[in-house]
């Protein structure tokens, strides 16, 4: 429901898998990403980790779907991670509500922001699980710029060809609160090469930028390197953008699509109306192992933390609100005391077209 009453809908992907009867329990041991929840059917498995409701994989019919989180890593640049209150940057970590000044703790030092929400590094509960579907649910309490107490939490559900996360908060203060939420996760089409994959994003318009990655303005895409509208092969990009004024199409807000024609697509719920696109040459292959000691954390390319080989990536990341929303307003969610709210996006895979995989196996 949102704040107002009124019922969000669901993407077209909403059939859902039948459960198994007994769900496979959550690991007992503890990992970076707290413990590993195993959904598996219907062809479709998934890793959710409870560290911020963590997507650490997705696989559907053998193939994979996102950048997996081993065992003993947590996740590079905050792979597959649950973004909220806010998504994205809030400039210097400072906004205005009612008149006073909040200064929240600044998590991107080398840009001076506040970045993707409160949720990184706290540990979820368990609150409902299946062989097919799991609830994850945490506190969001008052703190440093931040004076508002909130219930939130995160369904991940098994779906045919897929799966649909639906995020869900409570306002449990005595004053209205403003909401904004998103997702990270890095897609790719298994095994083939990322370089290859052809962007598409049906946005007429993209957030323009400073040096800090903070919004100055909202420009068409017409006519520049960021139209995705038209596809363009992950080569060509060199992208951290926001992207509004979406159109989508059959639902489905992004794709991404390999040589053989197999595709997999992003749907979002309406309130839901803006995508975030970053693409890396150095993700480094099931995440981040350790830190090294001889710094005090990573610099902005991650050199201070020791992974996997290095390679290409890319994200994709749906949000309820642009960068910097506390400051501008556009997209909040505001919620009255005691009010809820609930919105759903889904990711679908689409295997290649028979001829093409009969191609293939000439």
């Amino acid at each position: 429901m949102t704040s107002d009453g009124a019922t969000t809908r669901i993407p077209t992907t909403a059939a859902t898998t039948p459960a198994d009867p007994a769900p496979a329990p959550a690991s007992s041991e503890r990992t970076p990403i707290g413990r590993r929840i195993h959904l598996s059917g219907g062809g479709v498995e998934a890793v959710i980790g409870t560290v911020a409701a963590t997507l650490a994989s997705l696989r559907v019919d053998g193939v994979q779907l996102t950048e997996p989180i081993a065992e003993n890593a947590w996740p590079a640049y905050c792979n597959g991670i649950f973004l909220a209150p806010w998504p994205n940057r809030v400039r210097d970590g400072r906004w205005t509500h009612d008149g006073a000044v909040q200064q929240l703790d600044v998590t991107e030092r080398d840009r001076n922001n506040a970045l993707h929400g409160l949720l990184q590094f706290t540990d979820h509960e368990i609150r409902e699980q299946t062989a097919t579907s799991v609830t994850l649910g945490a506190l969001i309490p008052a703190q440093h710029g931040w004076p508002f107490t909130l219930d939130s939490w995160v369904r991940y559900e098994l779906v045919p060809g897929g799966l649909r996360a639906t995020h869900g908060v409570r306002n449990l203060s005595g004053v209205t609160a403003p909401y904004a939420t998103g997702v990270h996760p890095y897609l790719r089409l298994g095994d083939v090469p990322v370089r290859e994959l052809r962007v598409t994003v049906p946005a007429a318009s993209c957030i323009e930028v400073d040096d800090r990655l903070n919004p100055t303005g909202v420009k068409p895409v017409d006519g520049t390197p960021v139209d995705l509208r038209a596809g363009r092969l992950f080569s060509d990009l060199d992208l951290d953008t926001a992207y509004a004024d979406l159109d989508p199409v059959d639902g489905a807000t992004a794709w991404i699509e390999a040589p053989d024609g197999s595709r997999l697509t992003l749907l979002q719920d309406p309130d839901w109306r803006w995508v975030q696109v970053f693409t890396t040459s150095i993700f480094p292959a099931g995440g981040w192992t350790a830190v090294d000691p001889a710094t005090s954390g990573p610099d902005l390319e991650g050199s201070g933390y020791l992974g996997g080989p290095l390679g290409d990536a890319i994200a994709i990341e749906p949000m309820t609100a642009p960068p910097d929303a506390l400051n501008s307003g556009e997209g909040l969610i505001h919620l009255q005391p005691g009010a809820e709210w609930s919105g759903s996006w889904a990711l679908r895979y689409t295997p290649a077209p028979a001829d093409a995989a009969a191609g293939d196996q000439a």
